[in-house]
């Protein structure tokens, strides 16, 4: 009787109509639904809500439903172009929710529509019966929460108020003040600022203390409320109360804030009197113009130049465009660069070089960590495969995936992995198989019997399902624990902050060394400080200890245990010594940061940097350098 209604009112033939209509026209789906409506209003009395109630909010509510219903159906089957006949559909909206009969049970978009018609109805009752209010943000978000954990962790929901996080991945640009906070317990200090921002202009130093924005204290706010506070539309204004950590003196600035562009290139100069050297931190709008003329500044600059190093270490990636233009400076015109393969066939792409390069001779090294990723591994495969250069430093994270962003209602973003993107020698470098997971739906890493082998253009082996291998592998350098503990209590930031406000001057940030008196000093500083701290020896000995008792051993071996751990019992004096040559290292780079920034911090660091050592080596040793890239 229900399908006999619907034909009745023609609007059978309406939605069967719609099955091939072009993504533009899926709006007419509206409009069949409200004659469907009308329609029925005065035809069938047989149309009540299943529940016993009804009103002009739920008939909205399930009048929205049908059309998200319908709008679902027609565009993944033009998505995926499907040719099966379609059996029957017929969506009613009876008194209760959107019945779904004569569809074939083993559709995928049957599948679709019957488990989305059992969420709305569950929803409802859900939100009628329920004891307590329940908010429905906050439960659709839960119900969108849990539907991405299914995906990968790039695959994202993005509410209108966080649009300004993606459109600062893109452009890397955002409306504040120009300053980085650390908040710890009740007191937030300045930790950066960003060379010719407000903060900067207004004379705000690295380690004061921030107590109050726009008369409201910070104490008791956590970080990232204090953060949302500092930025804002450019041109607005924001009190700001201080205080100076030398003097205790409280001083009041209106800042103005602005549109603030963080640089993809965060720093480059020459790391010997032949080598330049480019960091890159991000891969935002016009990042290859940037890097490109950084380069050619360079080159002009010192005509004897014997090679670059572009450091991408610590780069997460951004635009693929970007890494196409950063490849193409180095590389031929015409090239592949990268390719991206996905389920819609009409989105795959090849991206080739557009442009003529800056320099197709000059020797390269692009320097990669673990924390390089997605665009930062386009280039290096590039440069990897098409023999251009050498990758030193450490095998890189392993992103070969490709997101883009799809339009929601309430300008609200769907963030979704399309693709898998693929380097000029056809190989994908995703390290995590987010595709197949075990009982407990973890997932876990392409294991290395399942990894395949390619070629570059010379014939050298490579490897896909990994990240990029370095062609020069340099063994990373890990912080002792007593200087993870320093760093994280903030006693060589503070340390750093005194030294800045007793010493008016300092050496260049290159050359800039701390004495043995002011290492001395920095001891004496620490002292009645606490920074306790167990080792992951002392750690393992603990957990044994727990469970030799559990297990009624500990009796057993209580003496050997004891003696052991005293043995391992570490002195935090002699920790200091001991790590010594680390721990200076790490103050002279944050003093450098208080006289000269972001970029004296870098600079001063390229003095002891092993890969950047390792590449110079490299340049000076052509024979060297042409071995490894056959």
């Amino acid at each position: 009787m229900a399908s006999q209604h619907l034909k009745n009112t023609g609007f059978l033939k309406e939605v069967i109509s719609l099955q091939n209509v072009s993504y533009p026209a899926i709006p007419g789906a509206g409009m069949a639904m409200t004659r469907y409506l009308k329609k029925a209003k005065g035809k069938s009395k047989k149309l009540k809500y299943r529940s016993g109630y009804q009103d002009t909010h739920t008939q909205v509510f399930y009048f929205l439903l049908f059309k998200f219903l319908l709008f679902t159906l027609v565009t993944m089957r033009n998505i995926f172009n499907k040719r099966r006949k379609l059996l029957l559909l017929v969506l009613l909206l009876a008194a209760g929710g959107a019945g779904l009969l004569a569809f074939n049970e083993s559709d995928k978009y049957f599948q679709i529509a019957k488990n989305l018609d059992i969420f709305a109805a569950f929803y409802r009752e859900l939100n009628t019966y329920y004891v307590d209010d329940l908010s429905p943000e906050k439960v659709m978000h839960k119900g969108i929460e849990s539907m991405l954990e299914e995906t990968d962790p790039y695959t994202d929901f993005i509410p209108e108020e966080n649009l300004d996080d993606l459109k600062f991945m893109a452009t890397g640009k955002y409306g504040g003040v120009g300053a980085s906070i650390n908040t710890l317990g009740d007191t937030t200090v300045i930790t950066d600022i960003y060379e010719g921002s407000p903060m900067h202009r207004a004379g705000v130093k690295p380690g004061d203390i921030l107590l109050s924005l726009d008369g409201k204290p910070t104490k008791g706010m956590d970080q990232e409320e204090i953060s949302r506070l500092l930025k804002g539309n450019a041109g607005t204004s924001l009190d700001m109360l201080l205080k100076n950590p030398f003097t205790g003196e409280e001083t009041t600035k209106k800042i103005v804030r602005q549109e603030i562009n963080v640089m993809p290139v965060s720093y480059s100069g020459m790391v010997s009197s032949d080598v330049a050297y480019i960091k890159m931190v991000q891969f935002t709008e016009n990042s290859g113009a940037q890097v490109q003329m950084t380069f050619e500044r360079l080159k002009q600059e010192h005509p004897g130049l014997k090679g670059v190093i572009l450091d991408l270490r610590g780069n997460p990636g951004g635009l693929l465009d970007e890494a196409v233009n950063v490849s193409n400076i180095w590389i031929d015109k015409n090239k592949l660069i990268v390719s991206t393969k996905g389920k819609v066939k009409n989105w795959d792409r090849e991206y080739k070089t557009q442009q003529a390069p800056a320099d197709i001779n000059m020797p390269l090294v692009v320097l990669t960590n673990r924390s390089s990723a997605s665009a930062s591994e386009i280039v290096a495969g590039a440069v990897q495969d098409l023999d251009r250069g050498l990758v030193v430093g450490q095998r890189s994270f392993g992103k070969g995936l490709v997101q883009t962003t799809r339009p929601l209602p309430y300008n609200a973003k769907l963030k979704v992995t399309t693709a898998k993107y693929y380097t000029p020698s056809g190989r994908c470098i995703q390290a995590i198989d987010y595709s197949h997971r075990n009982q407990e739906g973890e997932v876990d890493y392409v294991p290395d019997s399942m990894r395949r082998s390619f070629t570059t253009l010379a014939g050298r082996k490579v490897k896909d399902g990994g990240g990029i291998e370095p062609d020069a592998q340099v063994e990373p350098q890990f912080l002792s624990q007593v200087a993870i503990t320093l760093l994280r209590k903030q006693y060589i930031f503070d340390y750093a902050t005194q030294y800045y406000y007793a010493h008016p001057k300092i050496a260049a940030a290159g050359s800039f060394q701390l004495s043995e008196d002011d290492f001395t000093d920095f001891l004496r500083f620490l002292d009645g400080k606490d920074y306790s701290y167990k080792t992951h020896s002392e750690e393992a000995l603990e957990s044994f200890q727990s469970t030799a008792r559990k297990e009624k051993y500990y009796d057993a071996v209580s003496k050997e245990f004891e003696a052991l751990q005293q043995k391992m019992r570490h002195d935090k004096k002699q920790d200091l010594l001991k790590n010594k040559t680390e721990i200076k290292r790490l103050l002279e780079e944050e003093i450098a940061n208080r006289y000269y920034l972001q970029k004296g911090r870098i600079e001063r660091s390229l003095a002891w940097d092993n890969e950047v050592n390792e590449s110079i080596r490299l340049f000076h040793n052509p024979q060297e350098y042409q071995q490894l890239l056959k």
